[in-house]
């Protein structure tokens, strides 16, 4: 299913296809770009679906607080976010599949 927790991720993972599942914890549009942040048991790490993403960009689209999600995408090094663990990590080019919540 998954293949790291995301506060696992360090530089090591740069350019590495990876998996992580979790809740969505927040969600913002940019300007087109959406960004999602997703958390599990360790940590938080930032998605990123670009408009050429296609369906995948369309159904991030509709992603609200606290969706299930199984995310697969190359993890990417980006700009200092402060308040991540892994703040210099991003998921880019992400797939991914809603999965039902367990409530």
């Amino acid at each position: 299913m998954r293949t790291i927790y995301s506060g696992a991720l360090t530089s090591r993972n740069i350019d590495q296809e990876i998996t992580i599942c979790g809740w969505v914890h927040r969600r913002r549009d940019h300007g087109g770009v959406i960004f999602i942040d997703l958390r599990d048991r360790e940590g938080l790490v930032q998605v990123v679906f670009d408009p050429d993403g296609g369906k995948h960009f369309q159904v991030a689209d509709s992603v609200r607080s606290e969706y299930v999600l199984k995310i697969k995408g190359r993890a990417v090094r980006v700009w200092q976010v402060p308040s991540f663990e892994n703040a210099d990590l991003d998921i880019a080019t992400p797939e991914f599949k809603q999965k039902e919540s367990p409530f």
